[in-house]
């Protein structure tokens, strides 16, 4: 199946790069490129985009709200974030807006086709580094961050799902968990899947925020 994704940035030599990576995939096609916010939740409307990538800072709407109102109007689009600064004062805005990923318009081209691909699949994708620098600044107001009791739920889980668990609360990727904890990544990627099943969770954002929330790690 082809992944349709449509480009929001109002830089327009990035909007030409972006494109030029996805046409060289078999599996993705770009299918429209807005300029701003607005413009982005109408092409959105639309086309209906498997996924859209989505800048935050443009003029007029911006991406955070773009997101929310694609999300409301457009629920089959996921919106995956890109922006310019490591700790955006928006991170959180536009997870809370319903966006599916938030990375750095730096990151290789090869882990954005690899965000593309989860977000398309359903998944939620944030960068490890995003991650750290996130919860370590939102801590304290993350929901139970203070409460020393755990959650019931974590005596559902092997060892080993309590290991790849801990690994993933620190912001680990499931190449690093693999590498750290000597096992394949399909493997990671297994033990991952029942950990969401087995504590009632919806993804990967959700684990980390849990992890965090019964103290079974900490920012690195």
């Amino acid at each position: 199946m082809t992944i349709r994704i449509l480009i929001a940035d109002d830089e327009a030599l990035l909007r030409m790069a972006f494109g030029t990576v996805l046409e060289a995939q078999p599996d993705m096609a770009p299918v429209g490129e807005a300029v701003d916010g607005a413009e982005a939740v109408r092409l959105a409307r639309e086309l209906r985009p498997d996924v859209v990538l989505m800048d935050v800072r443009m003029p007029g709407t911006d991406g955070i709200e773009a997101t929310r109102r694609i999300v409301k109007a457009s629920p089959s689009s996921r919106v995956l974030i890109l922006t310019t600064f490591d700790l955006d004062e928006y991170a959180f805005a536009g997870l809370n807006a319903g966006a599916s990923g938030f990375l750095l318009k730096n990151t290789r081209p090869e882990e954005l086709l690899t965000a593309i691909r989860s977000v398309a699949a359903g998944d939620a994708v944030v960068s490890p580094r995003i991650t750290r620098l996130l919860l370590e600044s939102f801590r304290p107001h993350i929901p139970g961050a203070t409460d020393t009791r755990p959650d019931d739920r974590l005596h559902r889980l092997t060892p080993r799902e309590h290991e790849v668990l801990v690994q993933v609360g620190r912001g680990l990727s499931n190449t690093e968990i693999a590498a750290a904890l000597h096992l394949a990544e399909a493997t990671v990627k297994s033990h991952l899947g029942r950990i969401l099943q087995k504590l009632e969770l919806r993804d990967r954002i959700q684990a980390v925020v849990f992890a965090h929330e019964n103290r079974l790690t900490r920012p690195a």
